[in-house]
């Protein structure tokens, strides 16, 4: 069986096309879509013969290191870096996407983080591209993170007991597949949860839990798709449930599983490529029963529960190099004390790393302004607003760093400290550069201003065009109420 390619769809209504498949799950019918990156393979680049270049290829950078940070600021803005860690859309999704994404810039709904073609795109797919469906999990995605605190969980949440946990709760990540996606691991039948919940609480681990998703979509999927060459969105897991039963379902069990089956379903949709339960015996199939009654179809459709011969099927997708030994593959990590502590992936790649941060920074210098689930138009404005607000500051305001030889403008929110001064150590000539450099500042703030004017400009035209379309609906509505009457 091709785990790659087994889950197809089209859909296509149009001319031409098949009908999208179906799947019937519980007496519940639904679409199966293909794994995330179907559409989104990195074309390969056509090389000119005659010349070697050694400044954009994936590997060189990788394979001659001391060349990495010379060309990380090109490398991170380039077409194919873009295009690699975001994927190439399929032209039909990116209408779809772009169609929703202005539904939310309308309502004023669309913040200036989690609005990617990648994100968007996880919630259609999700509810069957019904964008009505679509838009209400995707606002309820931001007011949990918002709620939950993510972005501070992400940044200031420490779970010292975490070596503690392992331990009577054996899991973690460990390389990846043939396609170049993260694989992770849990050991179920191994969870002692009395012990779980003596050296953690369920709050607690929950919080991990989403820590660690976060990790996954920020660094470990980029990360893989550098390694692959290719865009990577999603992970192969394995749950191992050996002398797993009912006896296992107690009432903190469910609670814990309920919780995190309720966060990945609903606020990490379409994330799973594909679920490999091995060892199933018969106390699990009758427990399967029950629980696969919470679990989406759409997730049930990419799991399979497999018995004590269960190899000759992750083999087909994972290299035995990437699998545990005391899953049947060559992996033993013993430099970690165990595959499953080591957390073994191109995520653990210094050059790797580096890239991403280059990439990371590039980003945020490209989208300064507005925190992160603030919506896009207020965000865009305060920023505007707030930059003017700097930029209007007076000659005497600027001052001259001799010993740096940089020139800095000292406004209360911003510190130009990257325009180079030819400061000459003679006082004779010292006056006379100053006031060339001052001018050459004053002319970047003019340029500026006009600048700002026309993003000013710009949104007065859009407001304009907003409140057209505002009328437009308020009498398609009146003209719908006079039908009915």
């Amino acid at each position: 069986m091709n785990y790659d390619r087994e889950i197809i769809i089209h859909r296509g209504s149009e001319e031409g096309e098949e009908p999208a498949p179906k799947k019937n799950i519980g007496g519940k019918t639904k679409s199966i879509h293909p794994p995330l990156e179907s559409h989104w393979v990195l074309p390969a680049e056509k090389q000119d013969k005659d010349r070697v270049s050694t400044r954009t290829g994936i590997k060189t950078l990788l394979i001659y290191p001391k060349k990495v940070r010379e060309s990380l600021k090109r490398f991170g803005r380039s077409k194919s870096m873009k295009n690699l860690l975001q994927g190439t859309p399929d032209p039909k999704d990116e209408e779809i996407v772009n169609s929703f994404r202005e539904l939310l810039f309308l309502e004023g709904q669309l913040t200036t983080k989690h609005n990617d073609y990648h994100t968007l795109l996880r919630f259609l797919r999700m509810r069957d591209f019904d964008v009505t469906k679509s838009r209400e999990m995707f606002l309820n995605y931001l007011k949990w993170r918002q709620d939950f605190r993510v972005d501070s969980i992400s940044k200031e949440f420490k779970f010292e007991e975490f070596k503690e946990v392992k331990q009577c709760y054996p899991h973690g990540f460990h390389g990846v597949d043939k396609f170049g996606r993260p694989i992770y691991i849990e050991q179920i039948g191994m969870v002692d949860l009395n012990a779980l919940l003596q050296v953690t609480t369920i709050e607690r681990f929950v919080k991990y839990h989403v820590s660690e998703k976060e990790k996954t979509l920020n660094l470990r999927y980029p990360a893989c798709s550098i390694a692959a060459q290719r865009h990577i969105a999603s992970t192969t897991s394995i749950l191992d449930v050996k002398e797993v039963g009912m006896s296992n379902f107690s009432k903190p069990a469910r609670q814990l599983f309920m919780e995190i089956q309720r966060i990945d379903s609903n606020y990490y949709p379409e994330t799973l490529h594909c679920l490999f339960i091995i060892n199933a015996g018969s106390g699990f199939r009758m427990l399967w029963k029950v629980i696969k009654v919470f679990l989406d179809v759409r997730t049930l459709a990419k799991i399979h529960v497999l018995g004590h011969n269960y190899l000759s099927n992750l083999l087909e997708l994972i290299d035995p190099s990437n699998l545990p030994r005391i899953l049947g593959g060559n992996c033993t990590c013993s430099d970690y004390g165990g595959c499953l502590l080591s957390d073994k992936g191109p995520w653990n790649n210094p050059e790797i790393t580096e890239i991403l941060e280059a990439v990371s920074t590039t980003e945020d210098m490209e989208n300064y302004g507005g925190d992160n689930d603030e919506p896009f138009g207020d965000a865009l404005s305060n920023h505007t607003v707030r930059n003017a607000f700097c930029v209007r500051i007076s000659q005497s305001a600027l001052s001259v760093k001799r010993k740096s030889n940089l020139v800095e403008l000292k406004a209360p929110c911003i510190n130009y400290n990257t325009m180079q001064g030819t400061v000459q150590n003679e006082e004779d000539s010292e006056s006379g550069e100053t006031s060339d450099i001052n001018e050459l500042a004053l002319e970047k703030i003019q340029a500026l201003e006009r600048a700002f004017e026309d993003t000013k400009m710009t949104f007065r035209k859009l407001e304009a065009a907003i409140e057209d379309t505002k009328s437009v609906f308020r009498k398609t509505l009146q003209h719908v109420e006079n039908v009915k009457i």
